[in-house]
């Protein structure tokens, strides 16, 4: 396959890393938008954007994986399908973290006077910062060997 091949399929990787920032960004809002909503939860709007985010998230990753085994196969890099196996690891790791904050920040709202929540809230923001941290290295892994000739 062409150089440019190899090139678009990172670039496309690159976009759909993207998409996958601006998924959780549209999380993060909808989640806040529900918590104002208490102590009367509008559940169904909340329901139906996990239900869009979901898809979102397994279109991203399915789209993903193929780039995985072109990379893989057509273009015999397992350096950069091995990174890959990595990130997808740790997204799903921020997948369930990001969904334990969430119910974590609706029980310190109503539960303001009990102090555990509030812990809670902030043990779950600093294993995302973890996990943020581990997924930048690798992206930053998958850059640099991506960029080196073959």
């Amino acid at each position: 396959m062409a150089p440019t091949d190899f090139k678009n399929l990172v670039r496309r990787f690159y976009v759909l890393q993207a998409e996958r920032v601006e998924a959780y960004k549209l999380f993060e809002e909808g989640h806040e938008a529900y918590l104002r909503t208490g102590p009367h939860y509008d559940f169904e709007h909340y329901k139906q954007l996990v239900h869009e985010i979901t898809k979102a998230f397994c279109s991203i990753s399915k789209e993903v994986l193929q780039i995985k085994e072109q990379l893989h196969q057509d273009f015999d890099r397992p350096d950069l399908s091995e990174h890959i196996d990595k990130l997808q690891i740790k997204e799903k790791e921020k997948l369930e973290l990001t969904a334990k904050l969430q119910l974590a920040k609706q029980n310190a709202q109503d539960h303001p006077e009990d102090e555990d929540f509030q812990e809670k809230v902030r043990e779950i923001k600093q294993d995302i910062i973890k996990n943020t941290a581990a997924l930048s290295e690798i992206l930053q892994d998958f850059k640099y060997d991506s960029e080196e000739p073959e």
